[in-house]
């Protein structure tokens, strides 16, 4: 309702789709299979091809796992290696979150522009304003999350009291209610198996086989760390690393988000970033980044680890929804991500950058310059259009050799921040998108 039926219509839908779901769920792979299922016949009449679908409906999965409230599994682990509060992590998330999302939008209007994608349409529904006066109590669980939070109340109690308020909230209309109004009215089935039927049950159960998976993690992560650490192998290797790259944090970021990306290849996302967060990250802290920074490019880079094979799980798991060839929807859902996994760059290499993640913590957040947060989050989202529209060959209309080229220099300078950086991006983006519009003009 709230995208409606213009030929960005579905793809947006399945970006903020992803978006809400992805949040509270923290899994790429849940994301990706419940809306793929929804979501697909939609792509379909609009015109994506099954790989291309495939793709989209992988990389806003992705989100999931980035996105706050939830994170995964690997927040906790950021909150316990840095010693800091769950409520800073999410924090720090904020920024980078809404940067990935706003890249995804991106790259689905110039899909819709490039592909010439087709109004989809469908049966009349009710309109957003009608639904969300109707379904607006739902919100309330998600806000509680953080509102308890801020309360001082610690993540486990918090979690605890949101899902006691999504029980109730639940209960102001039949329909959603996970305790039916029925309950008690007799049926052929005894009070036990009705009792043991409604969807309070069903959600306790589920919830209680999916933290089996974060406990088992999280005692490892605890003999991993460890384990390197009394052997000293994190400070040897960050030392063979600086000196590899030769002092140059440049190459050392370079090199580290290699790394993890290599370790992420065979291992899950939250195995990965345990790992490299005790092999890697104290070579980017021995120069000179912050150890939150240092910590969150870690994490997102062992994030990738979602969409590359051979554990490529969203992916492939979008790929059995749409009938895609598993790899070929791989490359898609990389094509859509690659330009918000160079943001990462911004908060190691940039002095400044510390800013897209507020400032690491609610106390350094109170005295940051606001101005300055909003400076390094604008440049680095024209970095991302510059960078999106090299990638998909396209930004107001089809792009050639040289003015790919150009794009894909302003995106490098707007997000690896060298001298001069901003003029020679902000003017290599300036000089494309005029020379576009010109020609886009002459054709009408």
């Amino acid at each position: 309702s709230a995208m409606g039926g213009r030929p960005t219509g579905v793809g947006r839908t399945v970006v903020l789709s992803s978006f809400l779901l992805g949040g509270p769920s923290g899994s790429g792979v849940a994301t990706t299979v419940t809306i793929g299922t929804v979501a697909y016949p939609m792509l379909a009449k609009a015109g994506y091809e099954k790989n291309a679908a495939g793709g989209l409906l992988a990389a806003g999965g992705l989100g999931a796992i980035i996105s706050p409230p939830v994170l995964g599994a690997a927040a906790f682990l950021i909150a316990e290696f840095l010693k800091i509060s769950y409520l800073d992590v999410l924090l720090m998330a904020c920024i980078p979150t809404i940067l990935f999302y706003a890249s995804l939008f991106i790259m689905v209007e110039i899909d819709a522009r490039k592909y010439g994608m087709r109004e989809a349409s469908f049966e009349a529904v009710e309109g957003v304003w009608v639904l969300a006066a109707r379904y607006w109590f739902h919100f309330f669980s998600l806000i509680s999350i953080i509102a308890f939070m801020l309360l001082g109340f610690s993540p486990t109690m918090s979690v605890l009291y949101a899902t006691m308020v999504s029980l109730i909230t639940s209960c102001f209309r039949s329909d959603t209610s996970l305790i039916p109004y029925d309950l008690l009215k007799a049926d052929h089935r005894s009070w036990s198996q009705r009792f043991l039927d409604i969807g309070l049950i069903k959600a306790l159960q589920g919830g209680a086989v999916g933290t089996l998976g974060v406990a088992v993690t999280c005692a490892c992560a605890g003999l991993i760390v460890g384990t390197v650490t009394l052997t000293g192998l994190g400070l040897k290797f960050s030392g063979i690393v600086i000196e590899y790259a030769a002092g140059s944090l440049l190459l050392t970021a370079i090199y580290t988000a290699l790394i993890v990306w290599v370790v992420g290849l065979a291992v899950p996302v939250t195995a990965s970033y345990i790992i490299c967060a005790v092999v890697a990250a104290p070579a980017l802290i021995k120069l000179g980044v912050p150890d939150f920074a240092a910590h969150m490019f870690i994490f997102y880079y062992a994030v990738l680890s979602e969409v590359s094979p051979p554990t490529a799980l969203s992916p492939f798991a979008a790929a059995a929804i749409t009938g895609g060839d598993p790899y070929k929807t791989t490359l898609q859902s990389w094509k859509y991500t690659l330009p918000a996994f160079l943001v990462p760059f911004v908060f190691v290499l940039d002095p400044q950058g510390v800013g897209l993640l507020l400032m690491g913590s609610l106390k350094a957040l109170a005295d940051a310059n606001f101005i300055d947060i909003g400076w390094i989050t604008l440049t680095t989202a024209f970095g991302i259009v510059a960078m999106s529209g090299a990638f998909q060959g396209w930004l107001l209309v089809a792009v050639n050799s040289l003015e790919r080229l150009l794009l894909l220099i302003a995106g490098i300078a707007l997000v690896f921040r060298f001298d001069y950086g901003l003029m020679i991006g902000f003017g290599s983006l300036a000089f494309v998108f005029v020379w576009q519009w010109l020609r886009l003009r002459q054709r009408t």
